[in-house]
């Protein structure tokens, strides 16, 4: 009795017939959507989907996965390395905090 989206359940204690989603689409629905504000990745995507006949979502993971290899993410002393040559001086923290710290006079009553 199923047919594309919906089935007919037919409720055996009154007779009645009562449209119910099938289970593959409940679970498309409840599946996670992709949601893309560029139309022109939203297109591309459907199209690799497409052509490889594959879901979208393998398409994009797929996609950044390779983008996260290319692109490693800097280790903390590579990123201090380029903080030191972007520096012109050196600056003294604890002197700066020193020079503008001034003490609370506490809370009104």
């Amino acid at each position: 009795m199923r047919s594309g989206k919906w089935s007919a359940v037919r409720e055996r204690r009154c007779g009645a017939v009562a449209i119910m989603p099938s289970g593959a689409y409940l679970a498309c629905m409840t599946a996670p959507q992709l949601s893309v504000r560029s139309a022109r990745a939203r297109d591309l995507a459907h199209r690799l989907s497409r052509l490889e006949r594959r879901p979208i979502h393998a398409i994009v993971e797929d996609a950044l996965t390779e983008y996260a290899k290319r692109h490693p993410e800097p280790s903390a002393s590579a990123f201090l390395k380029r903080l030191r040559v972007l520096a012109v001086e050196d600056v003294d923290l604890e002197a700066l905090i020193e020079d503008n710290r001034t003490s609370h006079d506490g809370v009104a009553l």
